[in-house]
């Protein structure tokens, strides 16, 4: 059973699509399940706070978990640092979202991989 929360991230996902010209993109995938994530980022950066994620958007093709785990990615990274958006764990999306059924929790792992992929990438091209 899924809770309010993921059936309103599922139905009205936040931050859908695509950034022109990413500062970095994660792209990960379950062949398991045939879920597949990207994770786009625009980062900005502040003399006080250093870089930070300015915009973040995802594209998904997947099970209603994996979309509003997209969804809560996406809204638990925005704004931070890339330091402490590193720190986001899937147990945070997964409590965030209120709740996830265990056969659904590979969904978090997928978007907090997705977007640690999409900050290395980021570090990578800098």
């Amino acid at each position: 059973m899924y809770s309010k929360k993921v059936i309103e991230h599922f139905t009205h996902p936040h931050n859908q699509g695509a950034i022109d010209n990413p500062d970095g993109v994660g792209i990960v995938g379950n062949p398991v399940c045939g879920d597949l994530m990207k994770i786009y980022l625009k980062i900005k950066k502040d003399k006080k706070r250093g870089e930070y994620i300015q915009d973040v958007k995802f594209e998904t093709l997947g099970c209603a978990s994996a979309i509003a785990t997209s969804s809560m990615i996406t809204d638990l990274a925005k704004g931070k640092t890339l330091t402490e958006a590193k720190k986001i764990s899937r147990e945070d999306v997964a409590d965030a979202l209120e709740g996830l059924p265990p056969i659904k929790m590979h969904c978090s792992n997928l978007a907090v991989d997705g977007l640690r992929e999409a900050i290395e990438d980021y570090e990578k091209k800098k």
